[in-house]
């Protein structure tokens, strides 16, 4: 393996390591950053396993309040147009001044073509919460996303937009969406970098919607 690709490795694997503090509850409208570093190992030709990390702050960015890891193994062996997965997460989360932890396993099954050099991918997700000092419950989330069929730059920069809504089980209705704008680029065969906006909707216990609004990154490491 290349020096420079051992010490992106061992970078992104060292910020897994990042300590947290305390943080807040925040507005309607609050803009909030969130990082996501990821790494992935293919098996064969068709079996992948993927470490993810996020971590994410809120109150105008200032206040670290959220940290999940991600451990996933997917197949794409049963066709070309169809990946599926199991994933395990493991989610820190700063609740009114109180950090809770969430056990959150999820299956995954994405459906992915090409029409007329557009990019679409939907990807469907049965994930299954469970909570401290509240009642467990699954939740379906569906992501559709869309990459445009143009490419700039030498590190081939390609925009896209996407949607992802999630559906509470218990009550049958849709709880939150996600609507995404963003672009992603490719350094090198093995390294993906994105830049997105979403704006996220959530329905409070009073039945109104309280906006985020937030700047990501991504970083994404393949061997």
């Amino acid at each position: 393996m290349p020096f420079k690709k051992k010490t992106l490795a061992v970078f992104i694997l060292s910020f897994i390591l990042v300590s947290f503090s305390g943080a807040f509850a925040y507005d309607d409208g609050d803009f909030q950053y969130w990082n996501t570093a990821s790494v992935s190992w293919k098996m064969g030709k068709a079996w992948k396993i993927q470490l993810e990390e996020e971590f994410r702050y809120g109150n105008d960015a200032g206040d670290f309040y959220y940290q999940h890891s991600d451990l996933g193994l997917s197949y794409s062996g049963f066709a070309k147009w169809v990946d599926v997965g199991v994933n395990y997460r493991g989610i820190f989360e700063e609740k009114k001044n109180d950090w809770q932890y969430e056990n959150r396993p999820h299956l995954n099954l994405t459906v992915k073509t090409d029409w007329k050099g557009f990019n679409l991918s939907n990807r469907g997700r049965m994930e299954f919460r469970i909570r401290q000092r509240v009642e467990d419950k699954p939740r379906y989330r569906n992501k559709a996303t869309i990459k445009m069929p143009v490419k700039w730059s030498k590190i081939k920069i390609q925009p896209y937009v996407g949607d992802e809504f999630f559906l509470d089980f218990e009550s049958t209705e849709m709880t939150r969406n996600r609507v995404y704008l963003g672009f992603e680029g490719r350094p090198s065969e093995d390294l993906k970098i994105e830049l997105y906006y979403m704006l996220e909707s959530t329905k409070s216990s009073h039945n109104d919607w309280n906006e985020i609004n937030v700047v990501g990154t991504s970083l994404k490491l393949s061997f």
